[in-house]
């Protein structure tokens, strides 16, 4: 079973729906970080993009990264940028310097800097609750609502799921509580800067952010001058997935844009241009820690220590360490395009890395040790699979023998190799129902039942698999088990009536 509740008819949701196989380790798989480079403030440029420019090709290659752009800022400017791969990995057309990407997540920094200007014109109060400005019930039935802010909102602090299932929306917990990473929570400050501004979001921050900052190829929604600018997306496995065109904005997450573009926000947040320097100052400051075991904490309080070095400013997740303070976001699109950005305000520096696939976070981590170094706790905080993991060395050799690949995994299990865990193995076996490779999928749901006997979750998943292969006697008897194991698994109970019933 994936974490969502399964359906036959769910193999056609979007490779972020099955996790693939760029998804994060488990909390109690997380390893500690290597040690830290030192931060390379004084690099020399000539020396230092010799040395990306070696690296970054080989990374992308054993990553399955079809294409990145790559910006790095010094004393507040531009220091060097280049762009490698490409576009589509089916027409070839290359990355270029005006290539525009997916920010994904790190959409939300930039319309947070537009909450905090609207702050400053007087329009919006940090703490005043939202209901002030955007009466009635956007939740159903939960007095919280009347609780939460929008200085709650961009520090994540609302309660709410990073997305809500269906049509339903809950608070979890009691607003600014905690931490817990959530759209839901800027697109609830959306509407309300959409009725404060009488506007649609875009044309309030083509106004407001991108025009006084320059941003000419930026836009929430789509603009015709994508179409031959704008990079398809690829999945784990490197198969073209499409482009996606907002016709509608979405502040936590459709703003598309271009390095150079992006570069111009980071530099004004280090600088504090366009802000009042206490807007500015508040935008850095550090409202709520993180806990180390998860981003999305909303049923899982108990889910880790709060972190000593993580927290979460306005819109910006924020690290503290011996190289000083840095504010930080990364990107992550349906696991077809990821993104991440990095920067020391009083060192004058910043990193930002886009990419048009979902292993992009699989290599972004090295990228950023090679090109800045320094402590990176948010890297190990996300806690992305890198490239060379057993676990992506396994799904790839996968992709590239098929079965001959599973049996050689197999027969290393019965030598004595230690299983990959099991939330990885069943994530992989997704990814090859995603792509048809139905068999193979099901070898890998075996797999993991011989690995982990009692877990009820292998069961449900290998009963999936064995139904849409048609097997409909051994996938009743996964199922049973499953159920059996798991009483409570209404999925897998709806699953056995119906195949009981055909």
């Amino acid at each position: 079973m994936r974490n969502a509740r399964k359906t036959a008819t769910a193999l056609a949701l979007t490779a972020a729906s099955l996790f693939l196989i760029s998804g994060r380790q488990s909390a109690a798989q997380v390893k500690p970080q290597a040690a830290a480079s030192a931060l390379k403030t004084d690099a020399k440029k000539e020396e230092l993009a010799a040395s990306l420019e070696k690296l970054i090709p080989q990374l992308m290659t054993e990553g399955g990264v079809p294409g990145l752009s790559v910006l790095l800022i010094h004393d507040n400017k531009i220091f060097w940028q280049r762009s490698f791969g490409v576009a589509n990995a089916e027409t070839k057309q290359p990355v270029a310097s005006d290539t525009v990407f997916e920010a994904a997540s790190l959409s939300k920094p930039v319309f947070a800097y537009g909450v905090l200007k609207l702050a400053d014109a007087g329009k919006l109060d940090l703490d005043t609750p939202l209901v002030k400005y955007l009466p009635g019930a956007y939740v159903e039935s939960d007095e919280r609502l009347n609780q939460i802010t929008a200085r709650m909102v961009l520090s994540h602090r609302t309660g709410f799921p990073n997305w809500r299932r269906g049509d339903q929306l809950k608070i979890n917990f009691t607003p600014g509580e905690r931490f817990s990473y959530s759209g839901e929570g800027f697109v609830y400050l959306q509407k309300v800067v959409e009725r404060l501004t009488n506007q649609p979001l875009d044309a309030f921050m083509q106004k407001t952010v991108f025009g006084p900052l320059g941003m000419t190829s930026s836009s929430y929604v789509w603009q015709a001058a994508y179409e031959s600018r704008k990079v398809y997306g690829h999945d784990p496995f490197g198969s073209v997935t499409g482009r996606r065109k907002p016709a509608e904005a979405n502040a936590a997450a459709s703003l598309h844009t271009t390095a150079e573009d992006y570069a111009k926000f980071v530099t004004a947040v280090m600088t504090g241009a366009g802000l009042r320097k206490k807007t500015a100052r508040e935008m850095l400051t550090p409202y709520v820690k993180v806990q180390e075991g998860c981003t999305d904490c909303v049923t899982n309080p108990s889910a880790g220590a709060l972190s000593q070095t993580v927290s979460w400013g306005l819109g910006w997740g924020l690290q503290h360490t011996a190289d000083g303070d840095s504010f930080w976001h990364w990107g992550d699109s349906n696991n077809d395009a990821q993104a991440y950005v990095v920067a020391f305000p009083k060192r004058k520096l910043a990193l930002m890395v886009f990419a048009d696939s979902g292993n992009g976070h699989s290599i972004i981590p090295r990228i950023i040790d090679a090109a800045i170094g320094g402590q990176q706790p948010a890297v190990g905080w996300l806690n992305y699979d890198p490239y060379d993991s057993p676990f992506r060395v396994l799904a790839r050799d996968i992709l590239a023998r098929g079965g001959a690949a599973i049996s050689e995994y197999r027969e290393r299990r019965k030598a004595g190799a230690a299983p990959l865990p099991e939330v990885q193995m069943n994530r992989l076996g997704y990814a090859l129902l995603s792509k048809k490779m139905l068999d193979e999928a099901t070898e890998i749901f075996k797999l993991n039942v011989e690995a982990f006997p009692d877990a009820w979750n292998v069961y449900d998943s290998l009963g999936e698999a064995y139904m849409l292969k048609g097997e409909k006697e051994l996938a009743i008897k996964n199922y049973r088990k499953s159920v059996e194991l798991n009483p409570k698994n209404e999925g897998g109970i709806e699953m056995l009536k119906k195949l009981q019933t055909q």
